[in-house]
């Protein structure tokens, strides 16, 4: 598994640990890397993620939510949520990898720690996303 994989996985382990508990990122980021052997770099993209998508979980909300037609934030579920939002701030904000891939990593992601059901949800979403923000694709 390479090390942007890493990093989202323990970002999305983050961030569902804020949602679940409150809480910012820096009264998390200690307790979570305790015992974890990570490479510097692993680490500092997860953080990055992280702290991006908190930052900006208003607007990303706002983004998910006219793309997932009848469907409220609040009914999600928490794994799924929180790809969504990961994958959404680096589609739209940290530009450094093109947007398949990211919707590619969001979907293993989601498939690995959400339901039978994730792949296909955020799939659809991050694609009416992309669509809609990205022109091009890009």
């Amino acid at each position: 598994m390479g090390q942007r994989r890493r990093g989202r996985e323990y970002a999305l382990q983050l961030l569902f640990q804020m949602d679940l508990s409150g809480g910012s990122p820096e009264d998390q980021f200690q307790d979570f890397w305790e015992g974890l052997e990570v490479p510097g770099s692993v680490r500092e993209f997860a953080e990055k993620l992280v702290r991006g998508t908190w930052n900006e979980s208003d607007s990303l909300d706002e983004e998910i939510g006219r793309a997932a037609v009848n469907w409220r934030m609040d009914r999600m579920a928490t794994v799924d949520r929180n790809v969504l939002r990961m994958a959404t701030w680096e589609m739209l904000f940290d530009r450094d990898t093109p947007a398949a891939v990211i919707i590619d990593e969001a979907i293993e992601i989601a498939r690995k720690f959400g339901s039978e059901d994730s792949g296909g949800f955020i799939n659809g979403i991050l694609d009416s996303i992309k669509d809609r923000k990205l022109p091009g694709g890009v």
